[in-house]
């Protein structure tokens, strides 16, 4: 009877072994395993320089810039969030490619005077169904407002033309229109361009409160107050 016990009391300790040890490596199974990784931070994608200081080395003429640019595949938009599943961090990154927008270059060649940006919200998609229904829904309510939208305020100036091909960073100043709320945001961004077609990538750091979001709280995992919006767009003249 006793051998009996010892056995049944080795049984229950290695069940509770087994139980802490499922507590403490579950949210890092499910952040390395089940989670699919985050989507790269957007950037550029620019072609090997030629020079010593990035660029191609051909100059571009400003006056072939002005004008209409639009956006066109290739693009793509969404948000990055971190969660923190019993204490674990974990970052999700949802995208869609309905994006659509319009750029100006203003008659210098070297101003950006107007953008507007266009992301349909209802089909921005991470790695699990639950997640993007309950941010279709309860979240961003694209039922009622299915799209989010950037338009630039503040004029992008540059004091010289880029060389083809160079990558130049700069910030854009503009209003960012989530759920029906809009909100005065500066954009970190980088462009590059060869003259007839333009990839410009950046984020905008977001709190969701401020759109009228609430981050879900489900006590075993919580989504952080803070996110941001992210951008990869491809624009050709118009």
């Amino acid at each position: 009877m006793k051998k009996s016990r010892k056995i049944w009391i080795g049984v229950g300790a290695g069940v509770l072994v087994l139980g802490v040890a499922a507590a403490v490596a579950g949210p890092m199974i499910y952040r390395d395993l089940v989670v699919a990784p985050a989507a790269e931070a957007p950037t550029v994608t620019a072609p090997a320089p030629s020079t010593d200081d990035g660029s191609s080395g051909d100059a571009l003429d400003p006056a072939a810039l002005v004008g209409e640019w639009n956006v066109t595949d290739g693009s793509e938009a969404g948000y990055r969030v971190d969660e923190v599943l019993n204490g674990t961090d974990v970052t999700v990154t949802g995208r869609t490619g309905e994006v659509t927008g319009a750029l100006t270059i203003g008659a210098s060649g070297l101003t950006l005077d107007a953008a507007e940006i266009t992301v349909d919200v209802a089909s921005i998609a991470t790695d699990s169904d639950n997640r993007d229904e309950y941010f279709r829904g309860e979240a961003l309510r694209t039922d009622e407002f299915p799209e989010a939208t950037f338009v630039l305020t503040d004029p992008v100036t540059f004091d010289s033309a880029p060389e083809s091909g160079q990558v130049v960073e700069t910030e854009a100043t503009g209003e960012l229109t989530i759920a029906g709320e809009t909100q005065t945001v500066t954009a970190q961004i980088q462009l590059t361009s060869d003259g007839e077609t333009a990839q410009i990538a950046g984020a905008i750091p977001i709190t969701f409160a401020d759109y009228g979001v609430e981050a879900p709280n489900l006590g075993f995992v919580s989504v952080e107050p803070e996110g941001s919006v992210e951008f990869q767009l491809v624009a050709a003249r118009g």
